[in-house]
């Protein structure tokens, strides 16, 4: 959605993402993140969290692409432009659907050559039951 037609206060829902084991090995994979906490299943099974948890750098990719899927061919934004105030809430396990509610949160103009604006954005990342897993503010370079 171009600058101009974007409103502080709009909302978007995605559809929803089911966290696999390939996900977590082949995440630790790319990213060289081997630590216990996703990757022991034995360890993990003693811990607090009962069992190994997706990276929380996994999880804010996946959230990326959920919101990439939902734009339907917009070529609007320009760049990703920053986070701020990224918080892991909660653990996401393999087996939960996650999701993303995002809020634009403010506009503001940019002189530059490809946008006309920053957007930033509200989001959140929720699991089925309602869960909070993932909060931060998002920046976007937007035409």
């Amino acid at each position: 959605m171009a600058y101009a037609d974007v409103e502080v206060g709009d909302r978007t829902v995605t559809g929803g993402r089911t966290v696999t084991e390939a996900d977590l090995v082949n995440f630790a994979g790319v990213s060289g993140d081997f630590n216990y906490l996703h990757t022991d299943a034995d360890a993990m099974a003693d811990s607090d969290f009962g069992e190994r948890i997706a990276h929380g750098a996994f999880v804010f990719s996946a959230m990326t692409g959920l919101l990439w899927q939902s734009r339907e061919d917009d070529e609007s934004v320009v760049a990703f432009y920053g986070v701020d105030d990224l918080r892991f809430r909660a653990p996401t396990f393999v087996g939960d659907t996650i999701h993303v509610e995002l809020e634009v949160a403010e506009k503001r103009p940019r002189d530059h050559p490809d946008a006309e604006g920053v957007v930033a954005h509200d989001v959140t990342v929720r699991k089925g039951d309602g869960t909070v897993v993932l909060s931060a503010t998002t920046l976007s370079l937007v035409r």
